[in-house]
């Protein structure tokens, strides 16, 4: 499916993108080309194709969970401006 040079200018004008004139014409091949491979891609049969989580077969490392950082809630909420039962207070924002 090719794209015409006026296609590309009203694209990049919804767009709000600025062309110079001069590159139109191979924003428009360079779009026609990107658009036939995703046809080329759609053609082709994946029915029976597992989805993919990862294109290598890697597996992620994983760290061991435990605490790294002691709880300093008290000392955090002792310099707070308002506090009530553990929980910060804020001024209201939404009506």
């Amino acid at each position: 499916m090719p794209i015409s040079p006026e296609e590309v200018l009203k694209i990049a004008n919804l767009a709000r993108l600025q062309i110079k004139q001069d590159e139109v014409e191979q924003y428009a091949t360079d779009l026609s080309s990107i658009i036939n491979l995703v046809e080329q891609m759609n053609e082709v049969d994946t029915k029976d194709i597992l989805p993919m989580a990862h294109p290598l077969d890697v597996t992620q490392r994983l760290r061991e969970d435990r605490v790294t950082e002691e709880n300093q809630r008290n000392k955090f909420q002792s310099i707070a401006p308002s506090v009530e039962k553990g929980l910060y207070l804020v001024p209201k924002v939404i009506e």
